[in-house]
């Protein structure tokens, strides 16, 4: 286990049923690394190398590894530098961020000022989605707040001569400001569409300012590599995947929920875990990192262990590490038309082949759906896809692309029948044959 779960499990041992407070947190060895950061224990380098030799990666999707990342950050540079916290969690099928918000927020705290020090960053802001208004954005508040009654923030901290302010900002609930350069022009008050690179904003980010971007979790999980040292967290995944990851299992499974658990871990495990595929039915397909990943047949995933290399060499990616699980009596031309709808929605309409590709891909498959469809069509979803990858501003164009491809590519029968049946659904005519 790590940070959230690990968390959990001791405050219900030591019998503390709000773990989001400061003295729960404290009960957890809470805030050590900080204070031993304010005692001068490290300096930002050996930090930067505790956080690289951990083999951390980012947990937002990208998977880059966070103690280089960090390593980009001119800290010696004598202007204002910032950390930013993306916290903005809008993939489909991903819900952890909120649940450490919810649970752990002072771990995001005290990750943040720790690598605010190693950057020499002065100044944080956690972006948070608009739609967590209703527990995750009070309870992180309210964590700031105790965070700096109790003298671990703000200015000359505990004497220290360790500056770090942190404050809170909430979206409004738009997808693309995931992107870390549309959030920040959205954290800057314009519209979250996001920048050309370079400049990176490590060099160019915030306010035009040095800046550095991390997910949620991947703050959180800094105060306990610094406790218990990389080498711990490294050994706790394969190579190249160190620690734990906060699976989001959703879909046809009996037991939906986030379970973190070491990086590297049989897909099958994780199953069991969850009490199996819902009714007994058969697994049919897994999109395994958020729904801007390729989608998996279960033949291709069932063996497989759930790590960066793993599913790359597989087909696919860990994404966000947010598991959608789809039994036998998906109809695959629903799901891709809904994933569809969603790209076609949320595009910031900035570049052309997306802003107008995602319409015309949404557009062939409800054209499809309603039994008006040629098999033309299905060509021309794929073209289209083809036309939108590794041609926009950001990934955006590339994460509505792949759901395409791989679904015609793994389900192609099922397009395929739809279209010679008029719109019916292979799923509903064998459901009627048994």
């Amino acid at each position: 286990m790590g940070g959230l779960e690990k968390n959990l499990v001791c405050l219900q041992t030591l019998g503390l049923d709000e773990p989001w407070t400061l003295d729960s947190y404290l009960q957890i060895d809470g805030y050590k690394a900080w204070k031993r950061v304010l005692a001068g224990d490290f300096s930002q380098a050996e930090i930067i190398d505790i956080v690289k030799s951990s083999g951390l990666r980012g947990r937002g999707g990208a998977g880059f590894p966070t103690g280089v990342k960090w390593s980009f950050m001119p800290r010696e540079s004598e202007v204002q530098k910032y950390v930013v916290c993306n916290s903005d969690e809008s993939e489909p099928g991903t819900c952890h961020d909120r649940d450490i918000l919810r649970y752990n927020p002072h771990a995001i705290i005290e990750g943040m000022a720790i690598g605010g020090f190693a950057m020499g960053a002065t100044v944080g802001y956690n972006y948070i989605r608009g739609e967590f208004m209703a527990e995750p954005v009070p309870r992180f508040e309210a964590a700031v707040a105790e965070a700096y009654a109790a003298g671990l923030l703000g200015k000359n901290i505990q004497g220290s001569g360790i500056d770090f302010d942190l404050y809170t900002f909430v979206g409004a609930g738009a997808y693309i400001c995931g992107e870390e350069t549309g959030l920040l022009e959205s954290l800057e008050g314009k519209p979250g569409r996001p920048r050309f690179k370079p400049p990176f904003p490590a060099g160019f980010g915030l306010y035009g300012k040095p800046t550095t971007i991390n997910n949620t979790q991947s703050f959180a999980s800094v105060p306990t590599i610094i406790n218990k040292g990389p080498d711990w967290f490294s050994q706790l995944g394969p190579e190249n995947s160190g620690g734990t990851l906060i699976f989001s299992v959703s879909g046809h499974v009996n037991e939906p929920g986030n379970h973190e658990l070491p990086l590297g871990i049989p897909f099958r495990e994780l199953i069991e875990l969850c009490g199996g595929i819902r009714n007994g039915n058969r697994l049919k397909a897994v999109i395994p990192g958020g729904c801007s990943v390729p989608v998996m047949p279960a033949a291709a995933i069932e063996d497989v262990n759930l790590d960066y290399d793993s599913l790359r060499d597989a087909g696919s990616a860990l994404g966000t590490g947010a598991m959608i699980i789809m039994d036998e009596t998906t109809c695959m031309v629903s799901a891709l038309t809904r994933i569809a709808r969603f790209y076609f929605a949320e595009s910031c309409g900035q570049c052309t082949p997306c802003r107008e590709g995602t319409g015309w891909l949404y557009r062939t498959l409800v054209r499809i759906q309603e039994g008006r469809g040629t098999r033309e069509d299905i060509d021309m979803l794929v073209d289209v896809a083809n036309k939108i990858e590794g041609h926009t501003i950001c990934a955006f164009g590339d994460a509505a692309a792949w759901p395409v491809q791989s679904f015609v590519k793994h389900f192609l029968h099922e397009f395929e029948y739809m279209v010679e049946h008029g719109g019916e659904s292979i799923v509903n005519e064998r459901a009627a044959a048994a």
